[in-house]
C-alpha cells in the first residue's frame, strides 16, 4: 500500500464511519474501483481507531458527564439518574455486536474472504438498509409530536439499537446507519438518534480496533507498514471529526432522505458495475 493510498483510505474511513452509508463498504469498494489491493479487515479496523479518537474528543464532555453522573448515581443509589440510564444503555447495547464478533472470530476464521464481504453482498445490503431508513423516516414524520430528545433515551433504546448495531458485521449495512434507523423507529428525533448512535459505537469500535491491532502486530504488518497505518489514522481522525460536527448540524434542519437516495444509488450502481463486468 502506498502512503497516498493510506491517506485516501483514512479520508474514506473518516467521512463514512459516522455518516449512515457504511465505512466498511466504501473501504471495500474504493480499492476495487481504482484497482488497489483490498486493505483487509485488520487495516480497516485499525484506522477506525482514528474515528474513535475523533468521537471521544468531540463528545468528551458528554462522556465525562455520563461517567461521573453514573458513579454519583451508584453511590447515592439513584438509579433513575439519566446519566446512569445512558451508561447502562451503552453497556448493554454493546454486548450484541461483541458476541457476534466473537462468534465470527471462533467459527469463521476466514470471514475476511467470506461471501458476505463480496461487492454483491455490499450492494444488496446498501439497498436493503436504504429501504429501512426510508421507512423509518416516513414513520418518524408521522409521529413528529411524539419524538423524544436525547435526555429521554431509555435503557431499552440502547438494547434495541445495540441489536441493530450487531447487523453492521455485514459490510454495507453501516453501524451508524443501522443504529440511526433503529433510533428513528423507536421514536427518537434525528439528532438524538444520531448522538446516541455515536456514543453507542465508542466501545464496539474501540474494542474491535484494539483486537485487530493486536492481531496485526502478532501476524506481522505484511505489505502494510507502520507509516501507512499512521497516515491512515491521521487522516481518519481529522475527517471523522469534521463528519461528526457536520452531521449533527445537518440533522437539526434536514431529514435523512439524502442518505436514503445515496445508498440506493450506490447499491444500484455497484450491482450494475458487477453485472457488466467492470467490477468483480
Amino acid at each position: 500500500m502506498e502512503y497516498w493510498q493510506a491517506f485516501i483510505l483514512g479520508i474514506v474511513q473518516g467521512l463514512t464511519e459516522f455518516l449512515p452509508i457504511s465505512s466498511t463498504a466504501h473501504l471495500k469498494v474504493v480499492p476495487a474501483i481504482f484497482g488497489w489491493q483490498d486493505s483487509g479487515i485488520s487495516f480497516d479496523a485499525v484506522i477506525q481507531l482514528g474515528s474513535i479518537a475523533a468521537v471521544v474528543g468531540y463528545f468528551w464532555k458528554d462522556l465525562s458527564n455520563i461517567t461521573l453522573g453514573s458513579i454519583k448515581a451508584v453511590r447515592s443509589q439513584n438509579y433513575k439518574s439519566q446519566e446512569f440510564k445512558l451508561a447502562v444503555a451503552i453497556a448493554l447495547g454493546t454486548i450484541p455486536i461483541l458476541l457476534v464478533g466473537l462468534l465470527i472470530k471462533i467459527f469463521v476464521p476466514d470471514y475476511d474472504k467470506s461471501p458476505l464481504r463480496s461487492l454483491t453482498a455490499i450492494a444488496i445490503a446498501s439497498i436493503v438498509m436504504s429501504s429501512l431508513l426510508a421507512l423509518a423516516e416516513i414513520l418518524g414524520q408521522r409521529q413528529t409530536k411524539e419524538k423524544r430528545h436525547f435526555q429521554r433515551v431509555r435503557v431499552i433504546d440502547g438494547i434495541l439499537m445495540g441489536l441493530a448495531q450487531a447487523m453492521a458485521i455485514i459490510p454495507g449495512v453501516s453501524r451508524s446507519g443501522s443504529t440511526l434507523t433503529a433510533g428513528l423507529f423507536l421514536g427518537l428525533d434525528r439528532v438524538a438518534a444520531t448522538r446516541f448512535s455515536f456514543l453507542l459505537g465508542i466501545p464496539a469500535i474501540t474494542i474491535g480496533g484494539v483486537v485487530e491491532f493486536i492481531s496485526i502486530v502478532k501476524k506481522g504488518f505484511g505489505d502494510i507498514g507502520v507509516g501507512q497505518l499512521a497516515i491512515g489514522l491521521f487522516s481518519s481522525v481529522i475527517f471523522s471529526y469534521l463528519a461528526i460536527a457536520w452531521l449533527l448540524k445537518f440533522f437539526q434542519t434536514h431529514t435523512t432522505w439524502v442518505f436514503v437516495g445515496y445508498r440506493l444509488v450506490f447499491g444500484a450502481l455497484l450491482l450494475t458495475a458487477i453485472g457488466v463486468g467492470w467490477l468483480k
